[in-house]
């Protein structure tokens, strides 16, 4: 869609062309018609490097990878950051930042297997996603908080909002949680 919207784009202002040389036609000073000119160009010019600035910037935000807010359920406060990553096709996800200075050092002891023990700060908690159309699910994901493991689907539900959806078997019976894209 944004490929579209941006040669209209670029086709309108490169069409404008022919109604430039007709507008400054019409001039009798040369100069001032040269001087005019030239700032429509560079006008143009500007404003292509803003779409095209613009198209980036949207474009980046429309992803789920990158930084994102984790908070509490029952604080409501942002208690980590979390980062999500793609490798070899896949999603994953890990604890960069601990908000809490009590818990920087936590270990996961209530989880199992090669978790047991091992600290909280950089543990991969969303592992093996795949995407399917508008979401990434097929992997699991890891509460640090209980120590257990859920299967999961994220998707993204506007720009800057992560939808996460945890469960056992059924995608019915499960928690929803939503993260925000952390700046």
């Amino acid at each position: 869609m944004l490929k579209i919207r941006f040669i209209v784009v670029l086709c309108i202002l490169l069409n404008v062309d022919n109604f430039n040389d007709n507008l400054f036609s019409n001039f009798k000073n040369k100069k001032i018609n040269l001087n005019l000119k030239l700032n429509f160009i560079m006008m143009k010019k500007i404003f292509l490097l803003f779409v095209i600035v613009s198209m980036s910037v949207s474009i980046n935000a429309q992803t789920i990878f990158g930084k994102w807010h984790s908070k509490n359920d029952t604080t409501g406060e942002v208690d980590s950051v979390i980062e999500v990553y793609e490798k070899e096709g896949k999603a994953f996800a890990k604890i960069i930042e601990i908000k809490n200075p009590d818990r920087k050092t936590a270990v996961c002891d209530l989880c199992e297997g090669k978790n047991k023990n091992a600290p909280i700060l950089g543990l991969n908690i969303l592992t093996g996603l795949e995407k399917d159309d508008n979401e990434w699910s097929g992997g699991e994901i890891l509460d640090p908080r209980n120590g257990k493991i859920y299967k999961c689907y994220i998707e993204l539900v506007k720009p800057n909002k992560l939808k996460l959806r945890g469960y056992i078997g059924v995608a019915l019976f499960g928690k929803t949680a939503y993260w925000e894209r952390a700046e």
